[in-house]
């Protein structure tokens, strides 16, 4: 077999339904994530005045809420938890809680499959960076670091969303633990946007404790390799 030949058929290998639709998808993202950050004018250090344009749009704009968060999930730049806080305080926080974690898991969902079927190179050109987790404890302990992290998130949802892609980790346990870490998450997010409103006593205390556990849990892993994952997760 002649070496031309040998890279057409390699390079017709990689011409898949899969492959076709995961880039796609992460091409898609990027033209919307472009068009939000650079042509659409928005101020997103008032995410509140960005939810309340979002709600007068009625169902078009619950549409384009959820649209948002997937795309902020899949295109690490786009702030998506002070969206999330605000709607909190714009929506009734339940339905602001359903609608956020309606956006953020299928963001997450297409991050994993963009990592799994595009591979490390264009995660790395796309976030300047890669995660892997090593299986040498099995999967189902994967399941509860992506549900810990997912939890309280103290790595970004798309960094470990595209690093359960990348090391091959078990789709059902995979979107299982993504869930339900996501719902508390979320819907903990929603409320302490309403809080905020309702209270400063109780805004406060809930900040104090988004907080806390923003900077205690990297403390703990970082020093104590807490849940051991110092020696699973490789961030390069």
């Amino acid at each position: 077999m002649s070496k031309k030949y040998r890279r057409f058929d390699r390079l017709r290998s990689l011409i898949t339904t899969q492959n076709g639709i995961a880039l796609a998808l992460l091409l898609t993202c990027i033209g919307v994530a472009t068009w939000l950050l650079t042509q659409a004018n928005i101020d997103f250090s008032k995410p509140q005045q960005l939810v309340q344009s979002i709600q007068s749009l009625g169902w078009v704009g619950i549409l384009l809420y959820v649209g948002f968060l997937f795309v902020a999930i899949v295109i690490g730049p786009i702030p998506s938890t002070p969206v999330t806080v605000a709607a909190g305080v714009v929506w009734d926080p339940f339905w602001a809680g359903l609608f956020g974690v309606l956006g953020i898991y299928l963001g997450s969902l297409a991050a994993y499959f963009i990592g799994r079927t595009l591979g490390r190179s264009v995660v790395r050109s796309l976030l300047g960076k890669a995660i892997y987790f090593s299986s040498h404890r099995g999967e189902i302990y994967l399941g509860w670091v992506v549900f810990f992290s997912h939890l309280m998130p103290f790595l970004p949802y798309d960094l470990v969303s595209y690093g359960a892609g990348l090391s091959g980790m078990s789709f059902p346990i995979y979107a299982t633990a993504c869930l339900l870490g996501v719902i508390p998450c979320i819907f903990f997010l929603t409320y302490m946007g309403s809080a905020l409103t309702g209270g400063w006593l109780l805004g406060l205390s809930i900040a104090v404790l988004f907080v806390v556990m923003l900077v205690v849990l990297p403390w703990g892993i970082k020093r104590y390799n807490w849940l051991g994952l110092r020696d699973i997760i490789r961030v390069e």
